[in-house]
């Protein structure tokens, strides 16, 4: 094979065979993950001519090669007999990483794909608590009942949709955590909870508890689950684990969650509930300081959603929250932070397109995760906004004793039906934290560096990118349309260096609104990649490539459908590719999508005409011979 002998290298370069725990490759790179990264040699590899780049991200060590990509890749299985261990390298552990960072994985990975759900939950809920305040519908008329059902759905089955999203996490089926979850709300056992005397299991002393929109004891029992889980993978025979597997799971796992895992999971929660009361009864000042300032770092982390068991907790026991009373604030000074941030930009600008959207989300759903990844986390100063505005509002409600006394999301709804007490008081707090984010974004928080994000863009953008650029010299020019429909990124602006340098090819990347691929122009279908999330095509001598997502080769294909086959002839517009942009976000990965020329080299010159936003099948760039 041409490629052995440059295969050999790579290997001998990367450690060794003996160092690699596993390979998969995408779009342009080799993916290794290495036993020891120290073993390979970095600058050496670089040197070599047909390595474009060497990147250590993620807990891999990439190889950038390029489109010849997976003949490298076929070769080094040959030279390597790393075969067997590719073929696991979706479920190859990544490498050790701190406890904290593993709980932040863990608890952010669990919540982020219910946010949808639950702020729109929270949303309906706020909205039938103003229908009942203004009189428009009784609380036991059946249409109030039926959407009451609706927004109390996704909260009192907590427990299921974390079972689902945990297992998932944890290697485990991730219906069978479903399964435990719904078992803890199932009527069988919810029954005994008003059940009179002692109840047992096969002898053994049961303590009846409500489980609706619990965390802890799920958390602690799908955890135990996925370990179980891969024991009986291993003690089992293949033929029988179909059904063995989870009926075991279920037999062993439910009792132990409601005999032990439950009650220990509400005792902490009760534990932490009242380190907070504590905390608040020492210095109500300095406790709204703290948690104020540490909120939105919190939600960050993806640590926010721990305290949803501990405000439960305290409406049940003292029927207001302190604890959401005072990080309210912090979403309110986000708010602040996207609306200075908004204020300050010129009309078309980025940070226009990026702050209004998030505005109206943190307004009206009590969202403001958009704002937080979206502006906060892209200036370095506006996090000490963040931390000053949330604090200062925080030491306010604190002191003034503001609680929460619903479960709801802080928006627009909530504020209307005043679910906060003292209500002026808690006005008093979220104004000042708004006030205060706007004031120091607009005229602090954007530091020079940054300000070609709040500068307008070129004028009559849309006529530009659709003028017809005609060469003085006469050189034949290719139109090349868009693939996808969506927000057009700056090549270098790739979240990926390797995109960004334009080592794998020149051109731009688009973040989809929609999942639908279509022909940029006509041409052959040259390759198509076998996680299906990138293809090639090649037309009038020019190489393109289309990859969906940033690191998407680690799904494997999920979430992909490929509509054509490799050296299909295809027509401009036509559709080749559809993916699921919610379920590639859910996974933690980023949309943005590079729609590049390979071989820009071979043109004079890759002429960008899209700016802004894009349809598909509008111009994007024009090469140029």
């Amino acid at each position: 094979m041409k490629y052995l002998e440059e295969a050999k290298q790579i290997v001998e370069l990367v450690g060794g065979e003996e160092n690699i725990n596993s390979l998969v490759h995408c779009a342009t790179r080799l993916r290794f993950e290495l036993k020891d990264d120290g073993k390979a040699k970095k600058e050496a590899l670089n040197k070599l001519k047909y390595v474009l780049q060497v990147v250590i991200s993620g807990g891999q060590y990439q190889v950038v090669i390029g489109p010849a990509v997976n003949d490298y890749y076929n070769a080094i299985l040959e030279v390597a007999h790393i075969g067997k261990k590719e073929a696991k390298a979706e479920n190859t552990s990544e490498k050790k990483v701190g406890l904290a960072d593993r709980v932040m994985k863990v608890i952010s990975g669990a919540f982020s794909p219910l946010i949808p759900v639950l702020a729109g939950a929270g949303m309906l809920k706020a909205l039938l608590t103003v229908i009942l305040e203004f009189g428009l519908l009784p609380s036991d008329a059946p249409t109030y009942l039926i959407l009451s059902a609706a927004g109390n759905a996704a909260f009192y089955f907590l427990p299921i949709f974390l079972g689902i999203t945990l297992a998932k996490q944890f290697g485990g089926n991730a219906y069978v955590g479903g399964a435990i979850g719904a078992a803890l709300l199932d009527p069988n056992f919810t029954g005994l909870l008003g059940a009179e005397g002692s109840v047992d299991f096969m002898g053994i002393q049961v303590i009846p508890i409500d489980y609706a929109s619990t965390v802890f004891p799920i958390f602690i029992s799908v955890i135990v689950y996925s370990l179980l889980e891969k024991l009986l993978k291993k003690i089992i025979k293949k033929e029988l684990q179909l059904f063995l597997n989870p009926m075991i799971s279920l037999m062993l796992m439910v009792p132990f969650t409601i005999l032990i895992f439950g009650p220990f999971g509400t005792i902490l929660g009760n534990k932490v509930s009242e380190l907070v009361v504590w905390l608040f009864s020492v210095n109500r000042i300095i406790a709204g300081i703290i948690l104020g300032a540490t909120y939105p770092f919190l939600t960050i982390l993806g640590l926010h959603w721990g305290f949803t068991p501990v405000t439960i907790q305290n409406l049940e026991l003292y029927g207001g929250d302190m604890l959401e009373g005072v990080c309210v604030c912090a979403m309110f000074a986000e708010t602040g932070i996207a609306i200075g941030a908004y204020l300050k930009g010129k009309k078309h600008s980025r940070i226009r397109e990026v702050a209004g959207p998030t505005i109206l989300t943190a307004i009206f759903a009590g969202v403001t995760e958009p704002i937080l990844y979206g502006i906060i986390m892209n200036y370095r100063r506006l996090l000490t906004v963040v931390a000053v505005a949330s604090g200062i509002g925080g030491a306010i409600n604190g002191a003034l004793h503001v609680t929460c006394d619903a479960f709801v999301f802080h928006n627009i709804f909530s504020l209307v039906m005043r679910t906060y007490s003292p209500f002026f008081s808690y006005l008093i707090g979220i104004t000042t934290s708004l006030v205060c984010g706007i004031l120091m974004t607009y005229f602090w928080g954007l530091a020079t560096e940054n300000r070609e994000d709040f500068e307008a863009e070129a004028e009559n953008v849309l006529e530009d990118k659709k003028e017809e650029i005609h060469s003085d010299g006469g050189d034949e020019i290719m139109a090349v349309q868009a693939p996808l429909s969506g927000e057009v990124v700056k090549l270098e602006d790739i979240e990926d260096e390797v995109f960004a340098s334009g080592v794998a090819g020149q051109g731009l990347a688009i973040r989809p609104s929609e999942g639908i691929v279509k022909a940029p122009c006509d041409g052959e279908i040259t390759m198509i990649f076998p996680s299906k999330h990138a293809l090639g095509l090649s037309a009038g001598g020019a190489e393109f490539l289309i990859h969906i997502g940033l690191n998407t080769v680690m799904l494997n294909g999920e979430g992909f459908e490929v509509l054509v086959e490799q050296g299909e002839q295809v027509k401009a517009g036509q559709p080749l590719l559809r993916f699921d942009p919610a379920f590639i976000q859910e996974k933690g990965y980023a949309l943005t999508s590079p729609v590049l020329v390979t071989n820009a080299d071979d043109f004079h010159e890759i002429k960008i005409m899209a700016f802004e936003k894009v349809q598909a099948g509008e111009p994007i760039y024009q090469i140029i011979r």
